[in-house]
């Protein structure tokens, strides 16, 4: 045992290379038992697992713990945690850093949003306010997944509390939500998973928090610390592949900018997101084993667990549930029993005759992959803001309002003049605007978020960060004028030489796509050194977010390419599973994910399938922003649902309950003071139903048809 500067208690040991052995994965089917006596079977360390990165740490619930790495329910949600020197910050704090901002960015941490009652660490499985601080002992195990080139290095990680029993050995999946570091689930999928005793298997699927400070070379390890890249060689979570003479010269043009992995690792990691979390289990078989099964010998343990001897749950939300979801149609080797996942993003082949109903209406957009409907949104959303339907909107913006509304009215004109809306004035070319994004999909329901969305550039930040990664683009591309660097809080200017490096806390707090930590979506091509793209140009750089779309429309073949590579059948194999969203969902819009999944689903399984939908009425994507005005009054958790689905999950897998068809979840939202909603309660949040008449969604071939 040893002290860390805040006196935490921890073990920390670097396994053996006597026991990670690097060899192949456990093979399908070889059971433990099957194995001749006098030749048991080893526990061999999968071969994707890069045995040099491997480590593991003990934590003993009190000190430091698996779920709120010390800090305790209290501690999530208060004030960020302190480090003893921010110039050299230590892994322990960086990974208390990272639990902290990643549970609270995924989660609703007021308590009259919820907090402390419906769910939070001192709530257990069953809701009842029973485990205090909520703090959980037990062990971890990081390591990357590499293909041997160490450019992939996906970051795995597996958590066993001490509740694990091994009679009863279960596993939950919670791979990262968005481009999160690999904590990027732990409140969305790892926080129930521990309070069951189940082994949590995590992945930041190639995409997380890894980045490149461009001039300094500073790069990010598997624990956050930071190194230069040349020093670092393969142990980087991240290195941009670029020439040393081009980054001199880049660096002279464009001062002070950053490369990040999802965006700039030319690997298109959205094609492995379901082997990503595939592998993210068989490297939770592998630890199970190393901790229950018996020794073989002084070096070796032996084979318990052979795959499909272990209750796996495939569960995370946005881009972790479209990976589960990936991982479950990928899965031959019966690593994944059921599937239990929240507003997936996923890129559906829907059937030629598939179809989405709503009221009986066919939605005929239903089913678009990302790149086509984000860069829509992305060029339309300043101006649909303005739009009759809009007004009351909350806003989540650093932006005075007199500059965000001369944004939206200057977006409005140019696209008018371009000719992707019309109207002879503003109002008419908002309202246009909005009326265009309901024929590409998105809901009425969602007409008061298109405004926040832009507006926290949660968007902008996808439209570009995708369009890089589908076009395989490096970060010396500058694709359609964008980059990422820091700039002038003030004025917008980008090349700003940042006071402290957002690279030392960016593990902790980053999100993987800017901006983020400081560092912002610029635009490059006006005005000289580029800016905050949203002050580039009055128009808030029209000219490179129609660059972004027409990478799309004019069927770029990178594009077209990447976005083929990542699309889905929808064919679960007859695994259960459930999907949950939200009908408000403004950046990754129903239509285009789990109804469209559904659908699919329906045509491709058939009578097979095993699949349900709870969609929630007044649900929206980020169950974060329910803390900020407008959003406390008008919307409701999703994540209290993707509780109710786990556990009805479980019930079904242990004791054989019927899973609730799919059904529409009429809530009711708190009103209220913006700012000042009441508390929420259970009239708020009416259950899932076993028999949902009216509300029911109806599926059979290919057809889904949603109650209004």
């Amino acid at each position: 045992m040893r002290d860390t500067p805040f006196a935490v208690r921890r073990k920390t040991a670097r396994v053996s290379a006597a026991i990670a052995i690097a060899g192949a994965a456990l093979v399908p089917g070889a059971h433990a038992a099957e194995s001749h006596a006098s030749h048991p079977a080893l526990n061999r360390l999968p071969s994707f697992v890069v045995a040099s990165s491997l480590q593991t740490t003990s934590y003993d619930g009190v000190s430091d713990d698996l779920l709120t790495a010390g800090l305790g329910k209290t501690g999530l949600a208060g004030a960020q945690p302190a480090i003893a020197n921010p110039a050299a910050l230590t892994a322990a704090e960086l990974r208390r850093l990272a639990i902290w901002s990643n549970y609270r960015a995924l989660v609703d941490t007021t308590a009259n949003g919820g907090y402390g009652r419906f769910w939070g660490p001192n709530v257990d499985v069953y809701g009842n306010d029973t485990l205090g601080e909520g703090k959980i002992a037990g062990t971890e195990y990081l390591a990357f997944a590499d293909d041997g080139s160490g450019r992939q290095n996906v970051s795995l990680l597996v958590q066993v509390p001490t509740s694990f029993d091994p009679a009863n050995p279960c596993i939950v999946t919670a791979t990262s939500s968005g481009s999160r570091g690999v904590y990027g689930a732990i409140s969305a999928a790892g926080e129930w998973g521990l309070k069951r005793g189940c082994a949590v298997a995590y992945s930041d699927k190639g995409t997380g928090n890894g980045a490149q400070e461009l001039m300094s070379g500073l790069v990010t390890l598997i624990d956050g610390v930071t190194a230069n890249a040349a020093t670092a060689g393969r142990t980087s979570l991240f290195t941009a592949n670029v020439p040393a003479g081009a980054l001199a010269a880049y660096n002279q043009k464009f001062p002070n900018r950053y490369a990040f992995k999802h965006a700039h690792s030319q690997l298109n990691p959205e094609a492995d997101w379901g082997k990503d979390t595939l592998e993210a289990v068989q490297f939770a078989y592998w630890v199970l084993n190393q901790q229950f099964a018996p020794r073989v010998d002084a070096s070796n343990r032996g084979v318990r667990y052979a795959p499909g001897d272990i209750t796996t749950i495939a569960a995370s939300v946005s881009n972790g549930g479209g990976a589960s979801l990936a991982a479950a149609e990928q899965d031959t080797g019966k690593w994944i029993t059921a599937v239990v996942v929240g507003e997936p993003q996923i890129n559906v082949r829907m059937p030629g005759d598939a179809q989405v109903r709503e009221g009986g209406q066919r939605i005929a957009a239903a089913g678009k992959p990302l790149a086509d409907y984000m860069t829509l949104a992305n060029l339309l959303q300043p101006c649909a803001a303005l739009a009759d339907a809009a007004a009351g909107a909350p806003y989540l913006t650093a932006l005075p309002v007199a500059t965000t509304t001369a944004i939206r009215e200057a977006r409005c004109a140019s696209l008018a003049a371009a000719g992707y809306i019309h109207g002879g004035d503003t109002q008419a070319q908002a309202n246009d605007a909005l009326a265009r994004l309901h024929e590409a999909g998105y809901e009425a329901d969602s007409d008061l978020l298109h405004a926040p969305m832009w507006d926290s550039q949660a968007v902008p930040a996808v439209a570009v960060t995708y369009a890089d990664a589908y076009t395989r683009s490096s970060v010396l591309d500058n694709l359609c004028g964008f980059s990422f660097g820091t700039t002038n809080a003030s004025t917008g200017a980008a090349g700003v030489a940042p006071a402290v490096s957002p690279m030392l806390t960016l593990f902790g707090v980053g999100n993987g796509v800017p901006p983020t930590n400081g560092v912002n979506l610029v635009y490059n091509l006006t005005p000289p050194g580029g800016a905050d793209h949203r002050l580039a140009t009055p128009d808030a750089s029209f000219a490179g977010a129609a660059c972004l779309r027409a990478l799309w429309t004019k069927g770029d073949p990178r594009m077209r390419q990447s976005v083929q590579a990542i699309s889905v059948n929808a064919n679960l194999h007859g695994k259960p599973a459930i999907i949950v969203q939200g009908r408000s969902d403004a950046l990754v819009p129903i239509n285009h994910a789990s109804r469209a999944y559904l659908a699919a689903n329906s045509e491709r399984e058939g009578s097979r399938s095993r699949l349900s939908l709870y969609e929630v009425m007044n649900g929206q994507h980020f169950d974060a922003f329910l803390a900020v005005p407008g959003f406390d009054t008008h919307f409701v958790p999703v994540h209290y649902y993707n509780i109710a689905a786990l556990n009805l999950m479980w019930n079904h897998l242990k004791n054989g309950t019927p899973l609730p068809p799919s059904q529409v979840i009429r809530t009711i939202p708190r009103g209220g003071s913006p700012g000042a909603a009441p508390p929420l309660g259970l009239a708020n949040l009416p259950a899932i139903v076993e028999n949902p008449g009216s509300n029911a969604i109806r599926t059979g071939d290919g057809v889904v048809n949603v109650p209004h």
